[in-house]
């Protein structure tokens, strides 16, 4: 069950890499939703370390 839940998160964590990725390459990026996805990004890596 961990191990299935730490393939979700690193997967959501990829594509939230994904998406700030996507974003930042627009010639007027949204600073507020890139700012809001790193804040997802950030909280499950912190969740990811804290299962390691």
């Amino acid at each position: 069950m961990e191990s299935t839940h730490i393939s979700a998160l690193q997967m959501k964590h990829a594509g939230l890499e994904k998406q700030i990725q996507t974003e930042m390459s627009r010639p007027l990026p949204d600073e507020a939703l890139v700012a809001q996805l790193k804040r997802k990004k950030l909280r499950i890596k912190e969740e990811l370390a804290r299962l390691h």
